[in-house]
């Protein structure tokens, strides 16, 4: 019997948080710590406000060739249009998004809280289980 992977079973459930009223150089001292490309910003109550990329970090130096070293928050910086996804939706339909996106992760927001995160990385382990429980 062939049983549909979902998100929630490859799901990360425990990731980094940024508040939208962190200093951006704050949360890239916590990126380069983390090791991490990106993180989902959170307000107070744990809803989701956007993300902050390495991408977007990199404004501040663009800002700096031109004006100085800038100041300011991370809700200056981060990417306010978040593309979301459920934990309830299958993995083959989140492979697809990310053929079509240049994300890295998507972020799982259930009742708009963030729940978990999701990467290709973690596609490739649910490949990995598919594969062997398609071979047996």
């Amino acid at each position: 019997m062939h049983v549909t992977p979902h998100v929630s079973d490859y799901m990360d459930k425990s990731f980094v948080t940024l508040t939208p009223d962190m200093d951006v150089y704050k949360a890239i001292d916590i990126m380069i710590d983390k090791k991490i490309t990106g993180a989902a910003v959170v307000d107070e109550k744990g809803n989701l406000v956007g993300v902050l990329s390495e991408k977007d970090c990199l404004r501040t130096l663009v800002h700096c060739a031109y004006s100085g070293l800038p100041t300011g928050k991370v809700s200056d910086f981060m990417t306010k249009k978040v593309i979301t996804i459920s934990p309830d939706l299958d993995v083959f339909t989140v492979a697809d998004q990310f053929l079509k996106i240049n994300h890295r992760r998507l972020l799982v927001v259930k009742n708009n809280k963030l729940v978990g995160q999701i990467t290709r990385r973690d596609l490739l382990r649910a490949i990995q289980k598919i594969k062997i429980t398609e071979s047996r």
